[in-house]
């Protein structure tokens, strides 16, 4: 059987992939392999779905902010549906954590998007918090929860519109350099592209070391979740997402039931993650210590992978060692609530390696996610394909 051009294979279909083919679609040949029966099944599909202009590092914070206009304003035909509702978030300290929140209060892209509230108003916000045990809070009234399915699928069909091509159970097995380009080879047939973007989330390692690359070091980290019942006669909708500010644990309303998480992060090997009953219990017991909710039944639980480097910044460039192998990895918990930004810079570094004029005029810095940043990779040059020639 003959192998199936492209002129870029993209391996991994969850919200990385999927907006990074959306931009290259318009450009380019796009071929995305996932090694599921559908996309987003993995971390993209286990997201706490929360929009946070003040969630993670500087790069994500940065990548963030640039992503907001498009989840508020998303082209014409995009999604049948809002891609953002109201909720906010409150991030509440004990008394012996006052410092870690004056620290994070204090950065300036905090401090603009934030609101110090005192313990009552906290508990305004957030009526099931416990009297006694916030002493102070950070509201981000701007945070906002999300309907990854339709993001998701809304990158979906654009690739589609473009003529780009989705092929699910699609393991890769091969990866091979070749004159022109790469050969992979998945349970699903041939493919070959001068470009390949690994976005493969926590199997990105794998497919690096099949390929030849020297690894990044990707670290996934379970992380566990669960649903339980709201109080009875209690209206929940409007309350925040409550997150404590050393991330011990987060709860917010969902689908007329409560959220909640540990927020653990505990080393896994890639895999179909499962909850562990112990962190569920764990999630269970840091909230009825910081609310007065009694929890007597777990309605649903689940289990995401969040994938890291040793910094926790993304790794987003061409590897400097191979020619048209490209990452697109260590996305972390935040795939989703910079996707479009992400989209964007990881298309334009593809394209013409360099970031978009509007992104590097926010301050944001592209090397700070280049792969030749991290100890452990080579210094030299990335090598950028001409995928016109192919």
């Amino acid at each position: 059987m003959s192998a199936t051009s492209a002129d870029v294979i993209i391996i991994g279909a969850g919200i990385a992939g999927a907006s990074v083919a959306a931009q290259l679609s318009t450009h380019m040949r796009v071929a995305m392999l996932e090694r599921e029966s559908q996309p987003g099944y993995h971390t993209t599909g286990r997201s706490a779905a929360i929009f946070s202009e003040i969630y993670g590092n500087a790069p994500i914070r940065a990548l963030s902010r640039a992503s907001r206009p498009f989840f508020f304003d998303p082209p014409a035909g995009f999604s049948d549906t809002p891609l953002v509702g109201e909720r906010g978030s409150l991030f509440v300290a004990r008394a012996d954590q006052a410092d870690r929140l004056d620290s994070f209060a204090a950065l300036p892209e905090v401090a603009s998007a934030t609101t110090r509230l005192s313990a009552a108003e906290a508990r305004a916000l957030s009526p099931c918090l416990r009297e006694g045990y916030v002493h102070a809070a950070l509201h981000e009234r701007a945070a906002s929860d999300m309907d990854v399915h339709a993001l998701l699928h809304g990158y979906l069909r654009q690739v589609r519109r473009h003529g780009g091509q989705l092929v699910t159970d699609a393991a890769v097995l091969g990866l091979n350099s070749v004159r022109g380009g790469w050969a992979v080879h998945t349970l699903a047939g041939d493919f070959n592209a001068p470009i390949v973007i690994n976005a493969a989330g926590a199997w990105v390692d794998r497919i690096a070391m099949l390929a030849g690359a020297e690894p990044i070091g990707i670290e996934p980290l379970r992380r566990t979740a669960a649903l339980v019942d709201a109080p009875d006669g209690i209206p929940i909708a409007a309350w925040p997402m409550t997150i404590d500010i050393d991330e011990q644990f987060y709860f917010k309303p969902d689908a007329g039931k409560i959220l909640l998480s540990p927020a653990d992060e505990t080393p896994s090997v890639p895999c179909d993650a499962v909850p562990e009953d112990w962190d569920v219990a764990v999630a269970v017991d840091r909230v009825e210590k910081a609310t007065t909710l009694k929890i007597t039944h777990v309605r649903q639980k689940w289990a995401g992978l969040r994938s890291f480097v040793a910094d926790h910044s993304p790794v987003v460039g061409y590897e400097p060692a191979l020619q048209g192998f490209f990452w697109l990895a260590a996305l972390g918990g935040y795939g989703i609530q910079t996707a479009p930004a992400m989209g964007r810079l990881a298309a334009a570094l593809v394209l013409k390696g360099q970031a978009p004029e509007d992104l590097l005029a926010t301050g944001f810095d592209p090397a700070s996610l280049a792969p030749e940043r991290l100890s452990v990779r080579q210094t030299k040059e990335p090598a950028y394909p001409d995928w016109r020639a192919s």
